[in-house]
C-alpha cells in the first residue's frame, strides 16, 4: 500500500508504528508529549497512547539519555529525541561514555536498544546552536551505529528498522527535508538499514551524499543532464557502518567521485569516504577524489547560512573539476 507523505509525517507513522508493534518502546524528550514535538515529529501519540509511553522530560539533555540508558538495561527501547543537533552535546559524555561503551563492558551481555533521533543541518533560518551537522564526531565512536534517511521512504522504514535494532543508533534526521513528500509504501520489505543505494544511475561520475544533501546532488545530476554530463547519485543512508562496496562498485563504473556533505570538509565523513575509496579503486580512478561541504568555522547567522551551506553551484564546479581531468 503506497502512500504519499512528508517525511516529517513519515517518521509520526512509523514511531506510532513501532509503539504498536512493542510494549516495551516509549518515546522521551523535551516537549514530545503533549506539544507532539517542535517539528511535530511526536504529534498525537502522546494522546493515543499515554504519558507512560510517550514521556516530556525535563530540559536536561545527560540526563535524558541517561534514564534511556536505565531504560534499557531494563529491557525497554527508548526512542529519544534531542530537540536540536546542538542540544546534544550536555548528552555526549552519556552517549560516548556508557552508551557506546556498555555492550563491550559487559562482554557482550548486556545490549542498549537505545535510538537517539537528532533533527540536524541548516536550511530553516534557525538561531544559534540550532543548524550543527555533528554526524561526524558520532560515526567516529565505536559502538554507536549512525545513519541518515534523506526521503520519506527511508525515514518510515529506517526509524522502525533503528528502533528495532539491538544496538544504539544515532538517528539524524535532515530537518530542511522534514516538509518534502515522497512515496511510502507501507507493506513493502525494507531493505538493509546499512545498504547505500543508487537513487539515479549515470556513467560519468559518481556524487555520493546522505541525509539532506542527497536532494541537492540530484538536483546537480539533473542541471548535468542538461549538457550532456550522467551523473551517478549514491544515497550513503548510513555512516557508521558506511557501504563501501556499493561506492566502489559506482565509483569502478564511473572512475570520478564527488563526496558531498552539509557537514564541514575538514575531518568530516567525506574524508574516510575518499580515503577508502581512493585505496579500493586507485587503478579506476581517473581524477582525484573531490569533497563539498560547509566551510570549517561555526554555523554562521540565519542570513549567511545559504553562504555556508553547499549548494548547487558548488556541486557542479566540483563535478566541472573532476570531470577537468
Amino acid at each position: 500500500m503506497t502512500q504519499t507523505m512528508a517525511v516529517a509525517k513519515a517518521l509520526n507513522e512509523s514511531l506510532r508504528k513501532a509503539l504498536e508493534n512493542d510494549p516495551k518502546v516509549l518515546i522521551m524528550g523535551e516537549d514530545v508529549g503533549r506539544l507532539g514535538g517542535v517539528f511535530r515529529i511526536t504529534d498525537g501519540l502522546h494522546k493515543d497512547f499515554g504519558e507512560g509511553r510517550v514521556i516530556d522530560t525535563p530540559l536536561a539533555e545527560s540526563g535524558i539519555v541517561g534514564t534511556a540508558i536505565g531504560l534499557a538495561l531494563r529491557g525497554y527501547r527508548p526512542v529519544v529525541e534531542i530537540q536540536f543537533d546542538g542540544f546534544v552535546f550536555p548528552a555526549y559524555d552519556q552517549i560516548v561514555t556508557q552508551l557506546a561503551k556498555m555492550h563491550a563492558r559487559a562482554l557482550g551481555k548486556i545490549k542498549l536498544p537505545v535510538v537517539i533521533r537528532i533533527p540536524y543541518g541548516g536550511g530553516i533560518g534557525a538561531v544559534e546552536h540550532h543548524s550543527e551537522s555533528p554526524e561526524a564526531l558520532f560515526a567516529h565512536v565505536p559502538g554507536l551505529k549512525v545513519v541518515s534517511p534523506s526521503n520519506a521512504s527511508d525515514a518510515y522504514w529506517m526509524l522502525q528498522q533503528a528502533i528495532e535494532c539491538d544496538d544504539p543508533v544515532i538517528f539524524f534526521e535532515p530537518k530542511r527535508r522534514y516538509w518534502d513528500k515522497g512515496e511510502v509504501d507501507v507493506s513493502a520489505l525494507p531493505g538493509d538499514l546499512h545498504r547505500a543505494v543508487v537513487a539515479q544511475q549515470g556513467t560519468d561520475l559518481t556524487l555520493a551524499a546522505y541525509g539532506p544533501m542527497v536532494k541537492v546532488c540530484l538536483e546537480a545530476a539533473a542541471a548535468a543532464a542538461n549538457e550532456g554530463r550522467s551523473l551517478e547519485v549514491v544515497d550513503l543512508r548510513s555512516l557508521s557502518p558506511i557501504d563501501f562496496d556499493t561506492v566502489e562498485a559506482s565509483v569502478k563504473r564511473t572512475g570520478r567521485l564527488v563526496v558531498v556533505h552539509e557537514a564541514p570538509v575538514f575531518y568530516g565523513a567525506g574524508a574516510e569516504i575518499a580515503a577508502r575509496i581512493t585505496e579500493r579503486c586507485f587503478y579506476h580512478l581517473e581524477a582525484p577524489v573531490l569533497r563539498v561541504g560547509g566551510f570549517h568555522a561555526p554555523y554562521p547567522p540565519a542570513r549567511l547560512e545559504e553562504e555556508y551551506l553547499p549548494g548547487l553551484d558548488r556541486v557542479l564546479d566540483a563535478v566541472d573539476r573532476a570531470l577537468a581531468f
